[in-house]
């Protein structure tokens, strides 16, 4: 049975290593089997958005674009229902495939058994 891992991604263009090695970790666990759940919260929210998440610029690094849209077709990609609400992104606005929700629905993942939690 493949494990499971969540990965929570807080940061975007500010810190762009840290956030392109949280999308780059989350994609290629999905690619090999893994149970992935991607959260974006914090500055991350924004790639939850078309077109809304910023180039991180990072010389031989994967688009997070490319990245996410791994996750979102072999994984589940959530976005921080706070997180969202700060930055004005409603549920209609987001990708396909990717739901809004709180910290309940984050808390319930990471405590189920059998499940790794990343946070970056």
């Amino acid at each position: 049975m493949p494990r499971s891992l969540v990965v929570k991604v807080t940061c975007a263009q500010g810190d762009p290593e840290r956030a392109n090695q949280a999308f780059t970790v989350a994609a290629a666990a999905v690619a090999m089997g893994a149970d992935v759940s991607l959260w974006l919260t914090g500055d991350a929210a924004s790639y939850a958005v078309a077109g809304r998440g910023p180039d991180l610029g990072l010389p031989h690094a994967t688009p997070v674009a490319d990245l996410l849209d791994t996750v979102r077709e072999l994984g589940r990609v959530t976005v921080c229902s706070q997180c969202a609400t700060r930055r004005g992104i409603t549920e209609a606005d987001v990708l396909p495939g990717v739901r809004v929700a709180g910290a309940a629905v984050f808390t319930e993942e990471v405590l189920a058994e059998g499940v790794q939690a990343l946070v970056y």
